[in-house]
């Protein structure tokens, strides 16, 4: 599904150069849910904004199914970016002017899809993650929470590939944390979505089935879930501690 290899990335500020990504490799299969950790200043943002081309990186491969999409225009880009890639980004990136309804069917709007498509598209995705009741609602009128799901909803519209994610739990309080996690586990369980998150969370990553850990732009190692929830939680958190800690774990 997504195939990332030797991904190398640096910034130049003056005469000095600062690499921020050292041949960064992996590989997330179809349905599953991996989520990337590290200190802060591992590269963990820029990691998925090279994913998304956002930002371009210096050499490796970036493949998404059978394209490599690094190589791409920037026309083509923004196709893949709206039909083959959903976004949910931390301040949700909700338009106020429109209603949660509106806001999911973005997508299919931009890709000039039929209205009674993405309308009924867009009933079926808010009765899946519970948001049926507040689809006539503006973003002001909402919780954090239902923001977020909101963003999930839509980052779903197009049926990608994959979501990526970057931090989607970091604003919310825990009870509206846990209703994205439940989000993206009922998308991940129900319609088999492929879901990549970064976060500083390890409440968030402990319901994952695979953690990458970054340490100074190289994956430090790879954690998979094999017990439960909790025992898979303090596993990250004593690895985290070992790295330095990080700031949202408590």
């Amino acid at each position: 599904m997504l195939k990332v290899e030797k991904l190398n990335k640096s910034y130049t500020n003056g005469v000095s150069t600062y690499p921020v990504l050292k041949d960064v490799s992996f590989h997330i299969k179809k349905g599953e849910f991996v989520a990337v950790m590290g200190p802060s200043g591992s590269g963990k943002t820029t990691l998925l904004n090279c994913i998304s081309c956002f930002i371009s990186h210096d050499s490796g491969k970036i493949q998404l199914g059978d394209m490599e999409i690094s190589s791409l225009d920037e026309r083509k880009l923004a196709h893949v970016r709206n039909e083959k890639l959903g976004f949910v980004f931390q301040d949700f990136m909700l338009l106020d002017g429109l209603t949660v309804g509106e806001n999911i069917c973005l997508p299919q709007i931009i890709a000039k899809k039929p209205i009674a498509q993405m309308e009924a598209k867009s009933e079926k995705l808010c009765s899946l993650f519970g948001i049926r009741k507040i689809m006539n609602k503006y973003p002001a009128e909402i919780s954090g929470g239902e923001k977020q799901r909101t963003a999930v909803a839509r980052a779903l519209m197009n049926q990608p590939y994959i979501i990526l994610a970057d931090e989607p739990t970091g604003n919310l309080d825990s009870r509206s944390c846990k209703a994205v996690i439940d989000a993206f586990l009922q998308a991940k369980e129900q319609i088999g979505a492929t879901i990549f998150m970064v976060t500083h969370d390890s409440y968030a990553a402990s319901f994952c089935d695979r953690v990458i850990v970054l340490k100074d732009g190289e994956i430090h190692q790879e954690v998979k879930r094999t017990g439960t929830r909790r025992e898979f939680m303090d596993e990250l958190l004593d690895i985290l501690r070992e790295l330095g800690g990080d700031e949202h774990n408590e």
